[in-house]
């Protein structure tokens, strides 16, 4: 069951011709590998990142798996065995990039499923699918079908290839028999480059001939980093033949025996069969869909909108405690790290759209709890400290020639801040209980060890990295003093939902931080600020989304000074938040020019996913993703998260639009 919270229509807008195009998917054609950026398949614990050649994917990316190797001295998320690549010959011929022909790949979000179709050596079409099955949060499926043009024989190849970082690397092949069925098992096991972590990969093929008559299967062990399983099929001319592979991914991040999980994973999902598994994984994401974002009139940004939905689900799944780090399950970016991205840019989509995700985000920082406390402690303070970089065990994994590692303290009142939005958008006492409060109490105790007093009687927040990254080690940043005010509020507001004393010097703490100003009334973003162009908002977050300033006159005051002070060069997000304060202020048109200029000049080729700056090539940055639909949700929707829960307020739709519908599933 969902809701539908909110229906506008633009009163005397004509009627466009109707549109074949639904918005559900993004199709890329005439593609150039030197130009190709891929499009991820995920289910929040598998990741898997498309590639231009044909039956291969660039990247399988494990969430939670973490390790020191490549750059930076610090902890990397794990690219992991690739164990959905395949190998295809045609009467002998070896499948490439240089004799196929009528290549496209179509990412289906609705199903989340991306089909590659080619023409093989003008012998044979294919359409091949792969997807990350979302109610099998470690398995994958891909199925093949290969339709001859000419009577031939065909090979089809399972192949799994080990990552040159993983180390002791090992092979194995099994076949299960039974008298109902034969379940091949081709497996590999390794560990990540320090030794931290075992991996585990497992595959079977699923055939649609009765048992007895299957393909006769052949093992080849190539080396330590490739082997195969493969078959011999003759099609007659006009003959269509279809197979399924299944396979799964654990470590010991996961379970304690990845080696046999992951056969058993493998083995349930060999029987239960195509279909079933595609039944649930469809109905998995019809669920997931029934909060959704419609738009009518303008189906080239329904497709942008959608693939940002698309990806935040993709990228993160309830029941978990793991987070999202900017660049999700699409590659390494950011080696995987969590940063306030999640909090202020990815997570509020997801907690109007999908609480139990968003919950999920929250886990992943309250697990880590005792290692913020340590970070607090080694910095002399009291309570909570999250680290700016967050992987595995919650410790600073910020590569040390990086400042933001220990100064960028404004994430810990991002945490706070988020964590009441939850109780906010729930009323979930018994979550606030055990998880919220305990974050808040330390939060806010971190804080209060933080300020100094000065001559002038205020607490000062000195020596931090401001949210504006170009403005390091200055005092009194705008955006830290605020969320250090609100994380101080929001804690003694828990303390008094829970019937618990709070300590009354949060609020005495909170009622000191200043806010510094300008002669003319202007927020100043920090003690020493000039007028130098930023890398990202900062001063006006304190009116979207802290609503810490909310009258207009300030509000226009701060938007007029810092919008032209952005660097055209910063991260996407930006844009969404003069967007949201311009649609508040009355100005619709222009939120909307705002809301087109934060993704489409960073959408890369061939499938429009975007990237962290314009002209980039860094996706998919699911930090803009997150930003852009806050600029839908929280702008052009109207929703605003208060004491009452997830509110509806002023609405107002670009003028191309003719209807926005924003469904939410109860």
């Amino acid at each position: 069951m969902y809701k539908t919270l909110l229906i506008i229509l633009l009163a005397g807008c004509q009627m466009l011709s109707a549109q074949s195009d639904d918005g559900w998917m993004i199709t890329a054609q005439d593609i150039d590998p030197n130009e190709y950026y891929g499009v991820t398949v995920a289910n929040g614990m598998v990741g898997i990142v498309s590639s231009p050649e044909p039956l291969k994917v660039a990247d399988v990316v494990l969430n939670g798996v973490y390790d020191f190797y490549q750059r930076g001295r610090v902890s990397n998320i794990l690219k992991t065995f690739n164990h959905v690549n395949m190998d295809l010959d045609v009467d002998g011929q070896r499948i490439g990039p240089s004799n196929i022909s009528d290549y496209a790949q179509t990412l289906d979000m609705k199903k989340a499923v991306l089909l590659t179709t080619f023409t093989a050596v003008n012998k044979a079409t294919v359409r091949h699918e792969i997807m990350a099955l979302r109610h099998l949060p470690y398995t994958a499926l891909i199925t093949v079908e290969i339709t001859a043009r000419e009577d031939l024989m065909i090979t089809p190849m399972s192949v799994i290839e080990a990552p040159n970082h993983l180390t002791e690397v090992k092979n194995y092949y099994a076949e299960i028999d039974r008298p109902h069925v034969k379940i091949p098992l081709m497996t590999s096991v390794g560990n990540s480059p320090s030794g931290k972590h075992k991996l585990a990969v497992s595959n079977s093929f699923i055939f649609s001939e009765k048992h007895g008559a299957e393909p006769d299967l052949i093992h080849e062990d190539w080396d330590y980093n490739r082997h195969l399983t493969k078959f011999h099929k003759k099609l007659k001319a006009g003959e269509r033949y279809r197979f399924s592979v299944v396979a799964s991914a654990c470590s010991t991040e996961h379970y304690e025996d990845p080696h046999n999980e992951a056969e058993r994973l493998t083995i349930f999902a060999a029987l239960e069969g195509r279909d079933r598994l595609l039944s649930r994984h469809y109905a998995a994401w019809e669920k997931l869909w029934e909060s959704d974002v419609e738009i009518e009139g303008d189906v080239s940004v329904q497709r942008d909108v959608r693939a940002a939905i698309y990806h935040l689900y993709s990228f993160a799944r309830k029941g978990t405690a793991y987070s999202l780090s900017p660049m999700g399950l699409s590659g390494l970016g950011y080696n995987g790290h969590v940063f306030w991205d999640t909090e202020l840019w990815m997570y509020p989509p997801l907690l109007a759209l999908q609480p139990e995700i968003a919950r999920s985000l929250l886990e992943y920082r309250f697990e880590r709890l005792d290692a913020a406390r340590q970070n607090a402690f080694a910095h002399g303070y009291d309570g909570a400290m999250f680290p700016w970089e967050s992987a595995g065990d919650g410790s600073e994994d910020t590569p040390v020639w990086a400042l933001t590692g220990p100064f960028e303290q404004h994430i810990s009142g991002c945490i706070g801040w988020a964590v009441w939005k939850y109780y906010q958008v729930t009323g979930d006492r018994e979550w606030l209980t055990t998880r919220g409060y305990p974050m808040l109490r330390e939060i806010a105790d971190f804080w209060t060890s933080r300020v100094e007093e000065g001559a002038d009687g205020k607490l000062h927040i000195n020596n931090v990295v401001a949210a504006d990254e170009w403005a390091e080690n200055v005092d009194d940043n705008a955006f830290t003093n605020a969320v250090a005010i609100l994380s101080l509020q929001y804690a003694t507001e828990a303390a008094n939902v829970l019937g618990v004393t709070p300590n009354p010097v949060w609020n005495k703490t909170a009622d000191r931080i200043p806010i510094l100003k300008m002669a003319d009334g202007t927020v100043r973003e920090h003690a020493t600020y000039e007028g130098e162009p930023i890398k990202q908002a900062d001063v006006n977050l304190l009116t979207f989304p802290l609503k810490l300033i909310t009258d207009e006159a300030p509000m226009r005051k701060n938007l007029a000074y810092y919008e032209g002070k952005i660097s055209p060069n910063g991260p996407a997000m930006g844009y969404s938040v003069l967007s949201i304060i311009h649609h508040r202020l009355g100005d619709t048109e222009k939120a909307y020019d705002l809301f087109i200029k934060g993704f489409r000049p960073n959408q890369v080729p061939p499938f429009g996913v975007i990237s962290e700056t314009a002209g980039g090539t860094n996706p998919y940055f699911a930090t803009g993703a997150g930003g852009m639909l806050q600029a839908v949700l929280f702008g052009f929707g109207g929703l605003d998260i208060t004491n009452q829960g997830l509110e509806r307020g002023a609405v107002k739709i670009p003028a191309n639009w003719r209807k926005l519908t924003v469904k939410i599933r109860e």
